[in-house]
């Protein structure tokens, strides 16, 4: 879990972030969920945005992808979403070594 400090540092952080993921009429399918994960490891720190064409609720997105993917949702704004997992590779490690110190 994230302490208010840490989730402050990566508000900041996201800011000026473009979203990576888009989740459209499809839904949150197997498809999106790898390309979450993927962007997960590379980046650490991701947004992901709801078309308007989605049936998705911004909750229970949020929700199953802290669950299936173990991220922390940073922040809910509107349609985004703003999505923090340490990255599995020890290289892609920047952001998080830098979460960890606060």
């Amino acid at each position: 879990m994230l302490t208010s400090k840490q989730r402050a540092f990566l508000k900041s952080e996201a800011h000026s972030l473009k979203p990576i993921v888009q989740i459209g009429k499809n839904g949150l399918n197997d498809q999106i969920k790898t390309s979450i994960r993927q962007a997960l490891d590379a980046r650490e720190l991701i947004k992901v945005t709801l078309l308007q064409n989605t049936d998705e609720g911004i909750h229970e997105v949020a929700e199953i992808l802290e669950e299936e993917i173990g991220c922390d949702t940073v922040l809910k704004i509107g349609r985004i979403l703003i999505l923090f997992k340490v990255s599995a590779k020890k290289e892609n490690r920047k952001l998080s070594v830098r979460v960890k110190a606060i």
